[in-house]
């Protein structure tokens, strides 16, 4: 067990702040700790760039067209903020005990499930995601979705819960 967290175990900036809401005493230790897959921001960030364009083509317009155009590319810029902010405020975390998700920023929400408790483990992945390296993982009622290094996790809490 010891060598599959050292192996998975990231030190992100703030794996204290992420877990800490969820442990439950001092013996219980991260194992992993990871914002979702950055293939998370294709779709928000690929709206963001039309919205941009379109916003860019209005604006070499005559004026009437130019507001439009205007208020478009600031529409893009909070899509493409708002994305970058939700991916950055969210956290998979599994730690010797439970498997966790912590996201939200003004109100933080954890969804956990205890390894022990875990009968049904799942993984899927979608080509793009076996091509990106990106999986859903199905721990009992937690399914959690742009999970990074999907096998490895797999194993990971198979290995915790079993």
């Amino acid at each position: 067990m010891r060598r599959a967290m050292q192996t998975l175990g990231r030190s992100g900036a703030r794996p204290a702040e992420a877990s800490g809401l969820m442990l439950a005493d001092d013996h219980e230790e991260v194992c992993f700790d990871a914002r979702r897959h950055g293939a998370v921001l294709a779709r928000p960030l690929a709206e963001a760039i039309v919205l941009a364009a379109v916003g860019g083509i209005l604006l070499t317009q005559p004026l009437p067209l130019a507001l439009p155009g205007a208020i478009l590319v600031v529409i893009s810029a909070f899509v493409c903020l708002r994305a970058v902010w939700r991916w950055e405020r969210a956290r998979f975390v599994i730690t010797t005990e439970k498997l966790f998700v912590v996201d939200g920023t003004l109100r933080r929400r954890a969804s956990a499930v205890r390894l022990r408790s875990v009968e049904n483990l799942e993984l899927e992945q979608s080509l793009p995601g076996r091509i990106l390296g990106y999986g859903t993982l199905v721990a009992g009622p937690l399914e959690i979705d742009h999970v990074p290094q999907p096998r490895s996790v797999y194993r990971l809490v198979e290995q915790l819960a079993g």
